[in-house]
């Protein structure tokens, strides 16, 4: 009985492996990675430099003395000039203006983003009728102007005019995309919440305003930040509800600062950096609520 010759193989030759295409694509590959990853910190450097040139150069002429500065705007400072924020404080009364704002926007915002929690949970909840209409109204409330004739009437009748209380109550009703928000965020928390709540003998308002805001903390505080930066740059109906320098804002302050010391550029900026910097401290200590509030809508929702 014969027997059929073995004929050795070569490794490699006529048969491949499963795993013998993965590094060919892998090398393939790698190089179209690397150059979106390359694009990416590109696109990222781009952004950044956009958004911190105008702050960065704010900050070099703030130091720059008005004499080095009309010899070199746009050149690094060479000798800081420090006491250009002194000066611009004192000269500009900026410690009562700024009193003022922290007061029209601490309590307005705050003022607002109960008024967004209670008008949110009802229409994310379904406890009105219709809450799809109500959601595209609160959009469309977004787009549409200032009716500043209808608020100065309203001001003036209610004996509301040059008043911070009638400031603050103005600027609280503007909620903006606080209810949105909110809204959003509060249906990714389950309804079968609510009902052990409700089991446990805890009311609507105590459940409004005890239990829930330690489940919503990051968007009641994106929804406080918007609208404390709405309060805090708003100059407009300032202008209008305001005779009265002593009530007046710090952003009106920086107004009649720039038309004193128009010529003194480093001094302006540095008044600019005084008004500006309560925001950014406040933005710097809050930035992780806000990015909390996008990721978790984002996810849960």
């Amino acid at each position: 009985m014969s027997t059929l010759p073995v004929t050795a193989v070569p490794t490699g030759a006529g048969t491949a492996t499963p795993t013998s295409g993965r590094p060919a694509a892998e090398s393939v590959g790698a190089p179209r990675r690397i150059g979106l990853t390359a694009v990416s910190y590109a696109v990222m450097a781009l952004v950044i430099v956009i958004y911190l040139y105008p702050l960065l150069f704010l900050v070099n002429t703030a130091l720059k003395s008005n004499n080095e500065f009309l010899l070199n705007p746009t050149g690094i400072v060479q000798s800081p000039q420090f006491s250009n924020f002194v000066q611009a404080w004192q000269q500009g009364n900026f410690a009562s203006y700024m009193l003022n704002s922290v007061l029209y926007t601490f309590v307005a915002a705050a003022m607002g983003t109960v008024m967004s929690l209670m008008i949110a949970v009802p229409v994310a909840r379904g406890y009105v009728k219709h809450p799809k209409i109500w959601m595209g109204l609160f959009a469309s409330m977004l787009f549409l102007p200032n009716t500043l004739v209808t608020v100065f009437q309203l001001a003036l009748r209610l004996n509301l005019y040059d008043t911070p209380i009638g400031y603050i109550l103005i600027m609280a009703s503007g909620v903006g995309v606080g209810p949105l928000l909110i809204a959003g965020y509060l249906n990714s928390i389950p309804r079968e919440i609510d009902e052990a709540a409700a089991m446990d003998g805890c009311g609507y308002l105590r459940y409004l305003f005890t239990f829930l805001p330690k489940l919503m903390m990051p968007v009641l505080s994106t929804a406080f930040i918007l609208q404390a930066i709405g309060v805090w740059n708003d100059i407009i109906l300032a202008t209008i509800l305001f005779s009265s320098q002593e009530h007046w804002p710090v952003t009106l302050g920086l107004f009649n600062f720039k038309g004193t010391y128009t010529s003194e550029w480093s001094l302006l900026s540095a008044a600019t950096m005084i008004v500006a910097a309560p925001l950014l401290l406040v933005y710097l200590f809050l930035q992780r609520y806000l990015v909390a509030s996008v990721v978790g809508g984002a996810v849960k929702g």
